[in-house]
């Protein structure tokens, strides 16, 4: 008995939930909002025309964003009126609206309400517009509405270049390609590169700032719009709407002379004196003359001293290990190595690779580092957990105030700093010793946006992890950023294996 008047209650309960709910999904007594977010308006552009009706908008009748389009410095495109907004999912978005000589009434930072019901929804000399907008659709609700920084690789926007339409972004560290002579200024088509990819950007003669001198290194802070290439696709390019959107960095460059370029932390087997580091020449080096050195750092949890590393790289003990190269020559675009005292690719009983050119082979195992820096270890580089560290010197004097070359972090874990101690790093394709944004000093790994670090492998495979990546020496900078390929390797793997096309490069 019990069990049918369950099943009753059941049923009952079925029934009443169908009829609450109308054939379309919708409950009844619901009040469809009259806005919608600028992300469902592009997506209802499949190629071609349309009329954008309340039907199409689902109810809907009003976009509502921010201005981010300016026409008072004169390089911004004519009687364009651009605004974003994150409505849907938090997805910023933004779209174009011609408006003529009216587009000029709007600033950066207006809130606007915009009735787009009778619109056309096109793409135009490659940009996606809403055609045919009145000026009497438009509501201003507000004035001066803060707008975050959107930071945005290069490499991003060239991917996905719809995306990032009719939206400000921020270049950050973009510098030109090729590096500017003197008396180049900003009009006409100018290649930007921030160490992710080219970007062009446009600056129109009738700009105030069109004479403005070209920046060694700077952050730009521009709109996205498109054009038609040959082919169909669209080519994503950046328009500067102010003099102001220029936040010079430097007009000093910062050139790296050697780059870490791979690592074996975990060959096959023990790890004890068959870890190295591959290093890649930036220039002619002879270490009898300009003496270097490399510091590993390691921070398990146990490791002494315990607690951020007071003196930083130069710590010594169990957390950072010293070795210095003093000996040998080095020519411009050429790998070298150094590790534990086997000069064997993938641990014991694989393939000797003497002819690779090493500068330094130390028995790690049996000897502390190099001036007191660092306790004997089986284990030069940390395999798993909390963070290790590769350092590069162009000294053999290192203190907790000396900045390396360069720098390169796996995993991000450990007492790594607290604000005003711990592992410094360099300005490279990974780290900024100021952040370029808020121009706050973050000298330290972890500091600031200094949280950037690859990624540990599976343990006693025997990985080779390629850094890949592209350095220009011409304009001293990373214009393709280093990544993480990580190369099985066998005991009978060859050299040629971590030396080719996956490796790093230089280019002039």
């Amino acid at each position: 008995m019990k069990k049918y008047i369950l099943y009753t209650i059941v049923s009952v309960m079925g029934v009443l939930s169908l009829g609450s709910c109308s054939k379309d999904g919708n409950y009844p007594g619901g009040v469809i909002s009259s806005y919608i977010g600028i992300f469902d308006v592009r997506s209802i552009y499949k190629g071609q025309s349309v009329q954008i009706s309340q039907d199409n908008l689902d109810g809907s009748t009003t976009i509502a964003g921010v201005v981010v389009s300016d026409h008072r410095e004169g390089n911004f495109p004519e009687g364009y009126l651009v605004i974003q907004d994150r409505r849907r999912l938090n997805q910023l978005r933004g779209i174009t609206i011609p408006l003529g000589k009216a587009a000029e009434n709007y600033i950066i930072g207006d809130s606007l309400e915009i009735n787009i019901v009778g619109s056309e929804l096109t793409r135009e000399d490659g940009v996606l517009q809403l055609k045919n907008v009145l000026e009497s659709n438009i509501v201003k609700i507000a004035s001066d509405r803060p707008i975050p920084n959107n930071r945005v690789t290069a490499k991003d926007i060239l991917v996905n270049p719809d995306k990032y339409e009719s939206t400000l972004v921020a270049i950050v560290k973009g510098g030109f390609n090729p590096l500017p002579a003197a008396g180049d200024i900003l009009e006409g088509q100018k290649t930007l590169n921030d160490g992710f990819g080219n970007l062009n950007m446009v600056t129109k003669s009738s700009a105030k700032f069109a004479k403005k001198n070209l920046s060694v290194l700077a952050n730009y802070f521009g709109v996205i719009f498109n054009k038609q290439g040959a082919d169909g696709n669209l080519v994503p390019y950046e328009v500067l709407r102010r003099e102001s959107d220029i936040q010079e960095l430097s007009s000093v460059i910062e050139h790296t002379p050697v780059a870490i370029s791979g690592f074996a932390s975990d060959v096959k087997g023990s790890d004890g004196n068959y870890e190295y580091i591959q290093l890649l020449a930036i220039e002619d080096i002879d270490f009898t003359k300009t003496p270097y050195s490399v510091i590993v750092s390691n921070n398990a949890n146990a490791s002494t001293p315990t607690g951020v590393p007071a003196k930083g790289w130069a710590t010594g003990g169990m957390r950072t290990y010293k070795l210095n190269i003093t000996s040998g020559t080095v020519t411009k675009g050429q790998y070298f190595y150094v590790g534990g005292k086997y000069k064997l690719i993938n641990g014991s009983s694989s393939t000797d690779i003497s002819n690779a050119k090493w500068v330094l082979n130390y028995d790690y195992v049996t000897k502390d580092g190099f001036d007191g820096i660092g306790n004997k270890t089986g284990g030069l580089m940390a395999n798993s957990g909390n963070a290790f560290g590769i350092a590069v010197f162009n000294t053999t004097t290192v203190t907790e105030a000396i900045k390396p070359v360069d720098v390169m972090y796996i995993s991000g874990g450990g007492a790594l700093t607290d604000g005003t101690k711990g592992y410094r790093i360099t300005n490279n394709d990974y780290y900024d010793v100021i952040d370029p944004l808020s121009l706050k000093a973050q000298p330290f790994f972890m500091a600031g946006t200094n949280n950037i670090f690859l990624k540990y492998n599976t343990s006693d495979v025997g990985y080779f992890v390629s850094l890949g990546g592209v350095y220009n020496t011409s304009l001293a900078r990373w214009t393709s950023a280093r990544s993480q390929n990580n190369i099985e390797m066998t005991k009978a793997s060859t050299l040629t294996e971590i030396e080719n096309e996956l490796s790093t490069k230089i280019e002039q």
